[in-house]
């Protein structure tokens, strides 16, 4: 009896490319619900970002489980507080990490008034990472959105908090709301969102990729958020300190 029929060189790439395609789909998949980080990001320095949702943070042992870095978020929207961003922010210091402040952007409110929130919630510390303004909210408002120009909102917010802090603040963004309000903001550094796989917009812009969001790590219960600076430990230092003069 004949065997199945040899496959030619050109067919026998064909499938294994098309098997080491499926192999690199079935890791990143594995790694967004596995809860460890992917193998893209962690040839970089790690860092974490975090909000109430993690609730109580022994930050000196997350500080010692592989984390450089960490954003905590402080603002939201025009009058928005996260509440444990006093804590997060004392506390993350102290265990000597660098860390930055964002902000969850809305459509509902102008970008000066969403300033004017953090502001007033952020201190301006020296050696502090530039502020984040976080760009993904999609969803309607209470009463729908009010912004007619997302970017120019945008650059106003982040004028103003360049104005009071010294430094530009960064762009956290999706591919979803990039590609329908930001193709046209320019001159920005970026920090992108791409689960399991390195960014693929933006490529010459971000200088941090939130690789996972469903990481663990030592002194947070459940999950939590993984990042990857772009840059050595030596460009995170220069990174924290280009702006932010003491108040």
């Amino acid at each position: 009896m004949s065997g199945p029929a040899p496959s030619s060189p050109a067919r026998g790439g064909a499938v294994f490319t098309l098997i080491a395609a499926l192999a690199l789909v079935a890791v990143a998949l594995a790694a967004i619900a596995g809860g460890w980080w992917t193998p893209w990001g962690s040839r970089y320095l790690q860092g974490v970002d975090v909000s109430h949702h993690q609730g109580a943070i022994d930050w000196r042992t997350l500080a010692s489980d592989n984390v450089a870095f960490a954003y905590i978020k402080a603002t939201e929207g025009a009058d928005h507080v996260d509440t444990r961003f006093e804590y997060n922010w004392r506390e993350a210091a102290a265990a000597g990490l660098y860390r930055g402040a964002y902000h969850f952007f809305t459509l509902c409110q102008p970008g000066a008034r969403q300033a004017t929130n953090f502001i007033a919630t952020v201190p301006r510390e020296a050696g502090a990472l530039p502020p984040a303004v976080d760009l993904e909210h999609m969803g309607p408002c209470r009463q729908g959105p009010t912004m007619t120009d997302v970017v120019g909102e945008a650059r106003a917010f982040m004028d103003r908090l360049e104005a009071h802090y010294g430094v530009r603040p960064i762009v956290y963004t999706t591919r979803e709301f990039h590609d329908f309000y930001l193709r046209e903001l320019t001159g920005e550094r970026f920090w992108i969102r791409s689960l399991g796989m390195r960014p693929r917009f933006r490529e010459r812009d971000w200088i941090i990729w939130q690789h996972h969001n469903r990481g663990h790590r030592r002194g947070v219960n459940g999950p939590i958020d993984l990042n990857a600076f772009r840059g050595d430990a030596a460009a995170l230092a220069e990174f924290a300190s280009s702006g932010r003069p003491e108040a």
